[in-house]
C-alpha cells in the first residue's frame, strides 16, 4: 500500500486511467470483430459502412496511447485490404 499522498492520488488516477483505456480498447476490438465476422458471413456492404466507424474508435485509441501510431495504421490497412478483397 502506498504511504505518501502523491502515491496514493497515482494509485487511484491509474485506476482510472485503466478504465478509460479499456473501454476504448474493448470497443475497437469488438468494432473490428463485428466486421471480421460480417465478411465472412459475405455482407461487405454493412462491413464497408462500418468502416468510419471502426476507423474514429481505432484513431481515438491511438490518441488516448492504447495503441502505437503504427500498430493502428496497420489495423486500418488490413482491415481496408480485407474489405477490398471480399468485395470482388
Amino acid at each position: 500500500m502506498p504511504i505518501k499522498q502523491s502515491a496514493k492520488k497515482a494509485v487511484r488516477s491509474s485506476a482510472k486511467n485503466r478504465v478509460k483505456n479499456m473501454r476504448r480498447s474493448n470497443d475497437m476490438k469488438t468494432l473490428v470483430k463485428d466486421a471480421r465476422e460480417l465478411l465472412v458471413a459475405g455482407e461487405t456492404k454493412k462491413a464497408q459502412e462500418m468502416l468510419p466507424k471502426i476507423q474514429k474508435s481505432i484513431d481515438k485509441a491511438t490518441k488516448a496511447g492504447v495503441l502505437k501510431k503504427n500498430t493502428a495504421d496497420r489495423k486500418k490497412s488490413r482491415l481496408v485490404a480485407d474489405i477490398k478483397r471480399n468485395s470482388k
